[in-house]
């Protein structure tokens, strides 16, 4: 014990170096860093008093980096009260069926955009067929379409070919994508009420295809075309299916539409709930209702999205494959969601109406009140004077 306390008190005086310490313990002697050495030193200059451990051989000391330790202090778990930031949201889809992500050498892609309210068709094939694009003839009760092929396709299984609807929607299968940018740009010169860039990107529907063995169909939210029927009718089988998608793009558009105007006029039965006045001008009203009525014109009255098309009257195989497609893209259910939305902004609607329809006759009463206290005003002068 003493020549241990005489060792320490020397080992204290020599300055921090390399030179190797020894502890004389009662049958163990250990080597240490002049590392752990130096921290002994600067502690009893401090006057830390650490516990002794009665037997000095079974310590074991951890030293950590310091890119290890600041790595920790910076963690956000390290930080009480705090919460790791979340990833960044999404769009949800407008349907639970999505396709499947399982791509294969054999997948190729269709896709639809809604780019326009409305395509000028006979300006617009002949832009294409000069740009070197060839029109496939449609049947006559399909002239509201285009089909147009094109040799740049994307993989060779597969002709490319693309399907345009006056409705201002294109489709396209098996295309690469430096030809459907082309004919996007080409586009741009026929469409009639162009949407948003941004808008026709988003609100699209992309689906995977094959072509092989068995009947043409959609399962497991891929469409399988069968390689054992001629052109021509691969061809309609394809312009059902893209009919399909058209609907469900252009229906994606009229539903971010409503959404708009429905957080227009949110802010409307929240003042009618305080009985605040509402700021709204019998011009503002009408230019809304004028609004309601037009995406309800667009919806139930000049679309396809209530009925099938008259195409399909007499081509049940085709009616088979369209009426499936739209019940995997949810139509009907998205069609009921809608009007009913848009019932209750027309009912909203009619309620400003009235509502600026008394203000409007309760302006008139006060008005002829003061002319007529005016005129009892002028009699009751002349009386007296």
């Amino acid at each position: 014990m003493l020549l241990r306390s005489l060792w320490c008190m020397l080992g204290a005086r020599l300055p921090a170096g390399r030179t190797p310490v020894f502890l004389c313990g009662s049958s163990t002697i250990r080597t240490l860093s002049s590392q752990s050495l130096h921290v002994d030193t600067l502690q009893r200059h401090r006057h830390v008093r650490r516990p002794e451990s009665p037997v000095l051989s079974g310590i074991q000391r951890r030293f950590y980096s310091p890119d290890i330790v600041k790595s920790i202090l910076k963690s956000p778990a390290a930080v009480p009260g705090k919460r790791a930031p979340k990833g960044p949201r999404t769009k949800q889809p407008s349907r639970t069926n999505q396709p499947s992500s399982s791509v294969d050498e054999d997948t190729m892609r269709c896709i639809a955009f809604a780019t326009a309210d409305q395509y000028h068709l006979p300006t617009l094939c002949h832009d294409l067929i000069s740009h070197g694009f060839t029109e496939i003839n449609l049947p006559r009760d399909a002239s509201h379409a285009l089909a147009i092929s094109t040799d740049m396709a994307a993989k060779p299984d597969d002709n490319a070919l693309m399907f345009l609807f006056r409705e201002g929607s294109v489709v396209f299968w098996n295309v690469e994508d430096k030809t459907m940018k082309r004919v996007l740009r080409i586009l741009e010169r026929h469409e009639i009420q162009p949407y948003e860039v941004a808008l026709v990107h988003w609100e699209n529907e992309e689906i995977n295809y094959t072509v092989g063995h068995g009947n043409t169909k959609l399962e497991r939210g891929d469409f399988m075309l069968s390689d054992m029927i001629d052109q021509s009718e691969a061809v309609l089988e394809k312009f059902a299916f893209s009919n399909a998608l058209c609907l469900s793009v252009k229906l994606a558009i009229w539903e971010d539409s409503l959404d708009n105007f429905v957080e227009s006029i949110q802010s409307i039965p929240e003042t009618l709930k305080s009985g605040r006045r509402v700021k709204l001008s019998s011009a503002e009203v009408m230019k809304k209702i004028g609004e309601l009525f037009t995406l309800r014109h667009c919806i139930n009255l000049r679309s396809d999205l209530l009925l099938t098309p008259d195409f399909y009257w007499d081509r049940e195989n085709l009616e088979k494959l369209y009426d499936k497609t739209c019940q995997f893209l949810n139509i009907n259910r998205r069609v009921n969601v809608v009007n009913q939305k848009l019932e209750h902004c027309s009912q909203l609607t009619d309620l400003m109406r009235s509502h600026l329809s008394e203000k409007h006759s309760l302006r008139l009463e006060w008005m002829i009140i003061i002319l007529i206290t005016i005129e009892v005003l002028f009699e009751v002068s002349k009386m007296i004077f």
